[in-house]
């Protein structure tokens, strides 16, 4: 897992749906580890939630556990921005 958030979309037009969802794993201050979620429709500034995780495992699966509920929600990841 890197450390560069992982963003996802949602966009629908007929719906007039448009969404992100970020997430993102980082050592906190306490040697475990923060999963940080940023959610909000595209263009605003949306939300953070923040959860702390004893350690880097934990809160590497939490975020596979989210990003497998947002894949089947319609949510697709966008390209990595490394390299460019």
């Amino acid at each position: 897992m890197t450390d560069e958030p992982l963003l996802l979309t949602r966009c629908d037009a007929s719906r007039n749906m448009h969404r992100f969802y970020a997430l993102n794993v980082d050592a906190d201050l306490f040697h475990g580890s923060a999963l940080t979620r940023h959610w909000g429709r595209i263009g605003t500034k949306g939300r953070f939630c923040i959860q702390l995780f004893g350690s880097r495992q934990e809160a590497e699966r939490q975020l596979a556990l989210i990003l497998r509920r947002k894949l089947r929600r319609g949510y697709q990841a966008m390209p990595s921005k490394t390299g460019i």
